[in-house]
C-alpha cells in the first residue's frame, strides 16, 4: 500500500491528509478537556470555579491553535473539499465561532467585573463552553452520515452533539482529577463516571452506524482477514473504557496516587475512536463522495505548503510541550497580579 502510494505520486495528498488529521486530533483532546470543564464549571461552587478556570488558564487560549491550523490545511491543501464541507455545515461552524467568541470574552470579564457580577460571566463562560462542544458534535454527526438530509439525519446529529459534549466533560473532569485536590477533586471523580456512561452511548452510536451507513465501510472492518487485523482497536477501547470505570470508582487514591491515570486511559479512547473513524472513511475525505487525491490541490502548491507546515507544526508542537512542562502540577490559587 505504502509502495504504491509513493509509486503513484500520492504521498502528498496522503501527508496533508495525515498532518490534518493530527491537528484535529491533538484540538479534539487538549480544547476538549478545556471545554469540559467549562461546561462542568455551572455544578461548581463560587471557589472551585476559580480553581477550575487555574487549571485550565495557562492552556486553554493556545488549545484552540490546533483548530486554526487544522481547518488552514483544509483550506489550502483541500480547497475543493473546503467549499462542500463548510457548505453544508455552515450553520454549526457559525455557532462554534460564536461560542468560541463568547467563552473568551467571559473568560476575561469575569477577572474584571466586581465580586457580586462575577457569578454571570462564568454562566456566560459555560453557554460558550456548551454551544461550542454542542456545534463540533453536531457536525460531526453530519460528516459521519456525508450530510445526508431529512430528520432522522438532524437527531442523529444532534445525538453525536450531545455525546461529544459529554465526552468533553468526561476528559475535562478527568483533568480536574489530576490538576485538583480535596473535595473538588472528589466531585470531578463523580461528574467522571456520570459522563463516561454518555461518552459510550456516543462510541457506540458512532460504532453502529458507520458501518451500517454504507457497504463499503461495513466490507471494511468485517470482511475477513481484515475483522481478525481490526479487532484490537475496539478490543482495547473496550478494555480502557471498563479499566476506567473501574479505576474511577476506587478514587481518590491515598497521598493522590494515579490522579493521572484517568486523563491518559481517556486520551488512549480517544486515539483509537479517531484512528477507528479515520479507517472508516479513508481514502475519502468528503464521505464516499469525494476521496483525498480528488480533493487535493495541485502537487506544486502542496510541496511548497508542505515546507511552511513542517515548520509550524514541530513550533506548536514545542510550544504545547513547552507550557505544559511550565504549569504542570496542581492548580493554584487564581490570580491576575
Amino acid at each position: 500500500m505504502i509502495e504504491q502510494i509513493f509509486a503513484e505520486g500520492y504521498w502528498l495528498p496522503y501527508t496533508f491528509a495525515f498532518l490534518m488529521g493530527l491537528s484535529m486530533l491533538i484540538y479534539s483532546i487538549l480544547d476538549g478537556y478545556d471545554l469540559g470543564v467549562g461546561i462542568l464549571i455551572i455544578d461548581a461552587e463560587d471557589e472551585e470555579k476559580d480553581r477550575m478556570i487555574a487549571s485550565i488558564g495557562p492552556f486553554w487560549d493556545a488549545n484552540e491553535t490546533w483548530l486554526i491550523l487544522g481547518v488552514g490545511l483544509l483550506l489550502v491543501a483541500f480547497p475543493m473539499a473546503h467549499g462542500v464541507i463548510l457548505t453544508h455545515l455552515y450553520l454549526p461552524v457559525a455557532v462554534m465561532l460564536f461560542g468560541l467568541i463568547f467563552r473568551g470574552v467571559a473568560f476575561d470579564f469575569r477577572a474584571k467585573v466586581p465580586k457580586e457580577k462575577k457569578s454571570r460571566w462564568n454562566h456566560k463562560f459555560f453557554l460558550g463552553s456548551l454551544l461550542t462542544a454542542l456545534a463540533q458534535g453536531y457536525m460531526l454527526g453530519a460528516y459521519i452520515l456525508g450530510f445526508q438530509d431529512g430528520w432522522s439525519a438532524f437527531f442523529f446529529s444532534c445525538l453525536i452533539a450531545v455525546c461529544v459534549a459529554a465526552a468533553y466533560c468526561l476528559i475535562g473532569a478527568c483533568w480536574l482529577i489530576m490538576k485538583c485536590e480535596t473535595d473538588l477533586q472528589k466531585k470531578a471523580v463523580k461528574w467522571a463516571k456520570f459522563f463516561l456512561l454518555f461518552s459510550i452511548l456516543g462510541l457506540a452510536a458512532v460504532s453502529i452506524t458507520t458501518p451500517l451507513m454504507s457497504e463499503r465501510i461495513f466490507e471494511k472492518w468485517f470482511s475477513f482477514p481484515a475483522i481478525l487485523a481490526l479487532l484490537p482497536i475496539p478490543l482495547t477501547t473496550g478494555i480502557l473504557i471498563i479499566a476506567l470505570y473501574v479505576l474511577l470508582r476506587h478514587m481518590p487514591f491515598p497521598k493522590d496516587q494515579y490522579c493521572w491515570l484517568p486523563l491518559v486511559m481517556t486520551v488512549l479512547v480517544y486515539i483509537l475512536s479517531f484512528v477507528g473513524l479515520a479507517y472508516s472513511f479513508f481514502p475519502y475525505i468528503v464521505p464516499d463522495q469525494m476521496t483525498i487525491i480528488e480533493a487535493a490541490a495541485a502537487d506544486d502548491s502542496l510541496l511548497i505548503m508542505l515546507f511552511g507546515a513542517l515548520i509550524v507544526l514541530p513550533i506548536l508542537l514545542g510550544y504545547t510541550a513547552l507550557s505544559y512542562y511550565i504549569f504542570h502540577g496542581k492548580a493554584t490559587e487564581l490570580s491576575y497580579d
